[in-house]
């Protein structure tokens, strides 16, 4: 008579095998989705520093110049910039429409977001850097402009947010991104020398750092630091 159940697993050790599968799955998914996460988030930022160096490329090639806080009205340029991006909500400003925009929370008396925190999370942002202009773009990623007009920083500084407001982490130098454009026009990823938020001691992006604007001079590393989205501060 044949024994049919020859080299047959028992149940118990089959609940063994799932049970060492649950536990390896455990410990590796979460790093896997973190991975993937900050693949997406790298991808994004080189994404949004292509179509905003385009956008200005296209504006010069209209008009015989950049784009600058000298010549751009305090809203105007997100007028100017909204012409040449693939624009899927206009958000208006985010002070004097502070009721449609997309970051609705600008009040005289509240001036900090509770939607974005800095690098670390130790600090909620200054809404200054939101109000005179935001648009989300068909990609999904947020724009948030700020036109500082100020004779000794005539400089517009542009904030993306990579991955849109509804996803975490939101934070500045994590998903949200700083770039500015200087007196000549031309973009830099902020952090690069000679922007406004460069620091030899790392006071814009560090991991210890209090500083409220932390995160806002990450934006170089991330693009040309390879390993700089593995070891962002959780």
């Amino acid at each position: 008579m044949k024994n049919y159940n020859k080299g047959a697993f028992t149940l118990a050790e089959v609940l063994i095998t799932l049970g060492i599968i649950g536990v390896v799955a455990s410990m590796t998914l979460p790093a896997l989705v973190q991975n993937n996460r900050n693949k997406e988030l790298q991808t994004g930022l080189k994404r949004s520093y292509s179509v905003l160096s385009q956008a200005l490329d296209m504006y010069q090639a209209e008009n015989g110049e950049r784009i600058t806080s000298k010549n751009s009205a305090k809203s105007e340029v997100k007028s100017v910039l909204q012409k040449y991006l693939k624009v899927a909500y206009n958000c208006g400003l985010g002070r004097d429409d502070k009721d449609t925009a997309c970051i609705k929370n600008f009040k005289d008396s509240e001036k900090n977001s509770t939607d974005y925190k800095n690098f670390n999370g130790t600090n909620l942002l200054d809404l200054e850097y939101f109000d005179d202009g935001q648009l989300i773009l068909n990609d999904g990623s947020l724009l948030l402009i700020e036109n500082e007009m100020i004779a000794s920083r005539p400089n517009i500084y542009i904030s993306v947010d990579v991955n849109g407001l509804k996803k975490r982490p939101n934070r500045l130098g994590q998903d949200l991104f700083m770039f500015q454009i200087d007196s000549k026009g031309t973009l830099h990823p902020m952090g690069v020398e000679g922007t406004a938020y460069h620091s030899d001691g790392n006071e814009y992006c560090s991991a210890s750092s209090t500083n409220s604007m932390n995160g806002a001079g990450c934006t170089y590393k991330a693009l040309t630091d390879n390993t700089f989205f593995k070891n962002m501060p959780k």
